[in-house]
């Protein structure tokens, strides 16, 4: 009897496969298709967070699979165009791998790609990025300097938040370290 191959299925397992195979060994953690930013582990979430080659190796790792471009170590070989693309999408997915750093730290009610899948998050990076322009993080009434935040016009409100970054990145190390 003839085995019958579900085509979508396949190439569903393929891209997951090629997408966050590097990860699956650079984190010893499992991935798929489906997988968001709020299934990554505290300890992988803080790693992409950092600024620094490091990370900027494990975002280049992830999006060349996902657009098939290779792996990452053939970044430099990429077409100039191709290398802006992987660029601009790494910035865009640090911004969100950022600000749901801050959400798990409660310091950002929400933030627009937060329940985007990490695929559809490089697929459809610039329709993604114009929907968060029209819908910015927005800071938790929790948070100790939300009524500064609240004085800010809007585009400053975003800038305000990025600021924090620094501050977020040392209380979620001492966080995933205790």
């Amino acid at each position: 009897m003839t085995k019958i191959v579900n085509l979508q299925t396949y190439r569903n397992k393929a891209l997951g496969q090629r997408s966050f195979g590097p990860w699956q060994k650079r984190f010893g953690e499992n991935y798929g298709i489906h997988t968001r930013l709020s299934d990554l582990s505290e300890k992988t979430l803080y790693y992409l967070a950092l600024p620094g080659d490091n990370s900027s190796n494990a975002f280049y790792e992830f999006i060349m699979g996902v657009l098939d471009l290779g792996p990452a170590p053939k970044f430099h070989y990429l077409e100039n165009k191709d290398q802006l693309m992987v660029v601009d999408i790494h910035l865009f997915l640090a911004d969100q791998v950022r600000f749901e750093l801050m959400r798990r730290l409660e310091w950002l009610q929400r933030f627009s790609a937060e329940n985007t899948t990490l695929l559809e998050m490089v697929q459809k990076s610039e329709e993604i990025k114009v929907a968060s322009k029209d819908a910015p993080p927005v800071l938790a009434e929790t948070h100790p300097e939300y009524n500064d935040y609240q004085k800010l016009a809007r585009g400053d409100k975003e800038v305000f938040i990025r600021r924090l970054l620094q501050e977020a990145l040392e209380v979620f190390k001492k966080r995933i370290e205790d």
